[in-house]
């Protein structure tokens, strides 16, 4: 293989370029599993003999794989203890203009997502942002393109904050054998966010005013609610119009059911019998208060007795999930009910409400349901999960002492690895066992808490890097970028910079930081310079991906619910790209003046 040598590249080399484009190629346009095609890519590697069994097995070993495995359970405590849910009650507020709500939101996700996984925080905020912007009385496509750029730039303020800086700061530590440490990047990335959060509002203008489809439903108003007459209601025998059943305040009747036999035309002359189903469309609030003024209770089964109601139940939200059971059957058929001991209140598609009685309507992924439930649920919750997606989930632990106590382990994580105490791995064991052993979380919750994928994913990267650096690639590539630029290291830095930010507006930001670490490091190795800065400047910008919804996962989180279009993210995401780019070369510089090589 050595003797064939095409462009400065010998056939190792080529192999592995046509293995990281097809990669790339397959994870931009297509629906495969992110780990499936990096594990694939490993295998076409080590086949072909570009790589040995050690060194295609040796991402699954690496320091920062261990180090994310380990850090899944400590996020586990904080979730399970709701740290989350009290920052979010505490944090957000009332802010009296556009330019404060960006700050109040974009500060606190920010914070979070230096040290919690960026989806978690995210998916946490979709919800409470939708709600919070309707009181505010602003779309909340304002709101949600800035949530996800916060939970990006924050995510790069700590080494545990994005998979990104993991993944370079482990090659770092592999390839010099010394540790960075866990604040390297916090300057540098606060002054970077802080930065954002003011070009955020001063182009607000660019952000669009998109009507959310589930708005609706949110206000919970415009559905249809089906009631039942207990059998020992003092209104049976009266007509519907003596009973003030007729015409209602915040709704109307739609149908009343005798005996599964529905009258049509609905007039106020109709009598009302125990047992009878009335389905009634409006605002469901209003709709709701019949249950004390008039003695009517939920239609999930015959109830005959206003005794056998539970006062303590509340309605929750939530969405049937792609896969779930649920689609293409109704709640009437089913047992769900039962099971669940949940009533269907009301139903609702893209944001417009359902005109049958919810519970004869054939449910579809993505219909949103109101549900009345109990204030626990006792069933097994993994199986619920597979059906449904709770917003508001009151499943979590109520806020206590545990709250604080978790809290405290993860400090004290942060603050022992960034005084390097113990190394980070270190820490985060010791934070893991402490979580599991004062019942921040249990075994179980611990192990399920560990994503398999993600895990493919960073090792698969690591191999990557490996198979760029080994075949001469990252050298090749670091000599022709010199070419161009010349020997100005802050001009090399930025434009090595400048390609890594728009590569990771298509392919995984992991995916770009384990490319680009061997070429930003020959580089600054060829211009005589220590890569350290240089590498700072690459973990900024290799998660900062505006442009695209498909250039991060948070993008994609936020992309449905506030209802944008590719080009929303396009208007605003370039010109931030180049902002940040430039805060960036600037801070790093200031912080970590360029050392030449002893």
């Amino acid at each position: 293989m050595d003797s064939f040598v095409f462009c400065g590249f010998n056939l190792d080399a080529w192999i592995t370029i046509v293995t990281v484009l097809s990669m790339f190629s397959v994870l931009l346009f297509t629906k495969l599993r992110a780990d499936i095609v990096f594990l694939g890519a490993i295998a076409v590697l080590y086949v072909t003999g570009v790589l040995d069994a050690k060194e295609a097995t040796s991402g699954f070993s690496a320091l920062s794989v261990i180090v994310v495995g380990v850090l899944f359970i400590v996020v586990a405590g904080l979730t399970y203890t709701g740290v989350l849910q009290w920052i979010v009650k505490h944090l957000l507020g009332q802010p009296e203009s556009y330019s404060k709500a960006v700050v109040r939101l974009m500060v606190p996700v920010a914070a979070l997502s230096s040290f919690l996984s960026n989806t978690t925080v995210v998916t946490l905020f979709v919800g409470i942002v939708k709600i919070w912007s309707k009181k505010l009385d602003i779309a909340p496509s304002k709101l949600l393109i800035p949530l996800s750029y916060a939970s990006g730039m924050g995510g790069v303020c700590t080494l545990i904050g994005t998979p990104p800086n993991l993944i370079i700061s482990g090659l770092y530590a592999d390839t010099t054998g010394q540790q960075m440490n866990i604040l390297a990047t916090a300057v540098p990335g606060m002054f970077c966010l802080f930065v954002g959060i003011l070009s955020v509002i001063a182009m607000r203008r660019l952000l669009p005013d998109r009507k959310v489809p589930e708005s609706a439903f949110e206000s919970t108003s415009e559905y249809t609610v089906e009631m039942q007459v207990p059998s020992d209601n003092p209104y049976i025998g009266q007509t519907l119009g003596e009973a003030g059943l007729f015409t209602v305040k915040g709704g109307s009747l739609l149908e009343v059911y005798h005996f599964d036999e529905v009258p049509s035309p609905v007039t106020e002359e109709e009598y009302i019998i125990g047992g009878d189903h009335l389905v009634y469309a409006g605002e469901i609030g209003e709709i709701l208060e019949l249950q004390h003024t008039h003695g009517l209770v939920s239609a999930d089964h015959h109830v005959f007795s206003l005794s056998e109601i539970d006062r303590n139940r509340h309605l929750r939200t939530a969405y049937v999930t792609f896969g779930s059971p649920l689609i293409g059957t109704t709640i009437g058929e089913s047992h769900f009910e039962r099971n669940y001991n949940m009533t269907l209140v009301a139903v609702a598609r893209r944001g417009e409400r359902i005109s049958e009685p919810p519970r004869q309507v054939v449910l579809q992924a993505g219909d949103t349901l109101l549900l009345d439930c109990p204030p626990r649920v006792s069933v097994d919750t993994g199986q619920l999960e597979s059906m449904l997606h709770f917003f508001e989930n009151d499943q979590l632990p109520n806020i206590s002492f545990k709250t604080l106590l978790s809290s405290c382990i993860m400090l004290a994580m942060v603050v022992l690895s960034a005084l390097g105490v113990m190394p980070l791995l270190q820490c985060a064991i010791l934070a893991a066992g402490a979580m599991i052993a004062f019942k921040c979380c249990t075994p179980q919750q611990a192990m399920k808490s560990i994503n398999g994928e993600i895990l493919a994913v960073f090792a698969g990267s690591v191999v990557l890097g490996l198979a760029i650096q080994k075949t001469g690639i990252a050298e090749r590539m670091a000599f022709g970028i010199l070419d161009v630029c010349g020997s100005n290291p802050i001009v090399v830095m930025a434009a090595i910079c400048l390609v890594g930010t728009f590569i990771t507006e298509f392919i995984s930001n992991t995916a770009a930081g384990a490319m680009f670490f061997p070429i930003m490091y020959h580089a600054a190795e060829q211009l005589g310079y220590e890569p350290y800065p240089f590498l700072i400047a690459l973990m900024i910008s290799v998660s900062s991906s505006f442009a695209t919804p498909i250039g991060s996962p948070t993008h994609m989180l936020v992309y449905g619910p506030g209802g944008y279009r590719f080009s929303d993210f396009i208007r605003i995401g370039l010109p931030m790209n180049f902002i940040i780019l430039a805060a960036n070369i600037l801070i790093v510089n200031i912080v970590f003046p360029l050392k030449p090589l002893l």
